[in-house]
């Protein structure tokens, strides 16, 4: 079975070989380094390991005699003022700066920022429940609940409120949800940075499907059965498969005949689906776009999930939900899942809920801002877009979210030049020049040694907040004079690599 571009073989196990592949030789150092990325070691750490198995004991000291013993004992004075001195601090340049370390967890990328300023209804609706003191239930409490199950019911998902679970943040939840189903776990490649940690801190076996040519954020279904087929073939227990229909990092949306395909493999060969559905509300062109949750056409077997970041809170305000579907299995599941999170400690702030469950209700101002903020990232994304092309890069048109994902291969030669060789170098260059968080390919799951990146359209909307605020209300934003020299600031970077 052949991968796509250069994403390696369908069905890759994310950090190690796939299940088909043998015994291979070891990775050159780059990669070396990204598989200490991967299992959160410190290079350095490694090597100095090695450094210090490789010392030599030191010689014995030879035993001197009497004479030679007594003119020591009168050096010794002499050579202590002279160590001394060697220790005094010396003028000079300064020590340069150890390298930064990028590689464990801790460093990886969080969602796409953005950029916009917090709403001031919510802000007053946070302030009002300043004085509530204590977290919410494992889950979320009722009203938090009741008004994630009318945000989904508005988009034809129905449920109970028995079926939602609330967490501070999509990292926890997800992990609770995991966890709750057991299993191998299945991603397509390119995937948000997020998951992958996840099956590792539980101890799951995942593997990386590549996705179709037209999107991302959903596995290819002839790969995702081959997969399968191999994964089994040699021991493995595939239960899960996580998918998100509008994408990060690609900024896509998949083609609902895709999630069909998609879906339709995944439920036959025994799969539960989690639907990542973070950025559902970020789309573009909302009205040209048509939007296929997995729910909709597997509702007994796909699990949705929403990090409210994407659309209707600020990252500093963490609250995620999950609905699961209405069927025993489900039920039992969600009681496992309220069972990690209360483990875990994962609660949501009260004040933070109430804030949430404002915003989930959907008031005038909230859908205003949803729109409003759409409309801003289709123009500036579109800007940003054309920039990239421009000295012959490539990339997907964004549809959604306030990012773009871009392969810089066709400039490789000119990179080399720079020093730039993969996606680690080109994460450190990008974010070096465009003085903004450039994440690589490698954090979302691509191979190393593709010049891939993400990157967000968030910085250049302002520097602050009130520049952002005039972006977000500007008819015409691109011709703002701060928006237009920051994109004429990235526009730049990108000319420079012809």
């Amino acid at each position: 079975m052949q991968g796509t571009e250069d994403t390696g073989p369908p069905g890759s196990r994310a950090g190690g070989q796939s299940p088909a592949q043998g015994p291979q030789d070891p990775p050159p150092e780059r990669e070396r380094a990204s598989e200490r990325e991967r299992v959160g070691e410190p290079e350095g750490r490694a090597h100095g390991r090695d450094r210090a198995g490789a010392q030599d004991p030191p010689p014995e000291r030879e035993q001197a005699p009497e004479r030679e013993r007594a003119e020591d004992q009168a050096r010794r004075p002499h050579h202590r003022a002279r160590f001394q001195e060697d220790l005094a601090p010396r003028p000079g340049p300064p020590a340069a700066r150890p390298p930064e370390d990028h590689g464990p967890v801790r460093y990886g990328p969080p969602a796409p920022d953005p950029g916009l300023p917090v709403l001031p209804e919510l802000a007053a609706v946070l302030a009002a429940a300043s004085a509530r003191t204590r977290p919410e239930p494992p889950g979320g409490g009722p009203v938090l609940r009741e008004a994630a199950r009318g945000y989904w019911d508005r988009r034809g998902l129905h449920g109970t409120v028995a079926g939602i679970a609330a967490a501070p943040g999509a990292q926890p939840l997800l992990l609770a949800l995991i966890g709750a189903h057991g299993g191998d776990v299945l991603m397509p490649r390119p995937c948000p940075a997020a998951w992958m940690p996840q099956a590792r801190l539980l101890g799951h076996p995942a593997y990386h499907v590549p996705t179709p040519a037209e999107c991302g954020g959903i596995p290819d279904p002839y790969a995702l059965l081959e997969t399968v087929r191999r994964v089994r073939a040699e021991g493995g227990r595939p239960k899960l498969l996580l998918l998100s229909v509008v994408d990060d990092p690609t900024a896509t949306v998949a083609l609902p005949e895709l999630v069909r395909e998609a879906c339709e493999a995944a439920v036959d060969e025994g799969l539960h689906i989690i639907s990542d559905e973070t950025w559902r509300d970020t789309v573009h062109r909302p009205r040209d776009t048509v939007l296929l949750s997995p729910a909709e056409m597997c509702p007994d077997d796909v699990t949705v999930l929403a990090d409210l970041s994407g659309a209707l809170l600020p990252a500093a305000w963490p609250v995620a939900v999950a609905r699961f579907p209405d069927t025993a299995r489900a039920a039992v599941r969600h009681a496992r899942t309220l069972d990690i999170l209360t483990a875990l400690g994962a609660l949501v702030a009260g004040p933070v809920a109430h804030a949430a469950a404002h915003a989930l209700g959907e008031p005038d101002s909230v859908r205003d801002r949803i729109q409003r903020a759409a409309a801003l990232n289709t123009e500036v994304a579109a800007a940003a877009h054309r920039a990239v092309l421009g000295p012959g890069a490539l990339a997907r048109p964004p549809e959604a979210g306030c990012h773009l994902y871009a392969d810089l291969g066709p400039l490789r030669s000119r990179l080399a030049d720079l020093g730039v060789t993969d996606s680690m170098e080109l994460e450190e260059y990008l974010t070096g020049r465009l003085g903004a968080p450039a994440p690589g390919g490698h954090r979302f799951g691509d191979e190393l040694g593709a010049l891939r990146v993400r990157l967000g359209t968030g910085p250049l909307l302002g520097a602050t907040p009130q520049q952002r605020a005039e972006s977000l209300a500007a008819a015409k934003p691109l011709e703002l004079a701060h928006v237009a020299r920051a994109l004429d600031d990235f526009a730049a970077v990108f000319a420079d690599l012809r």
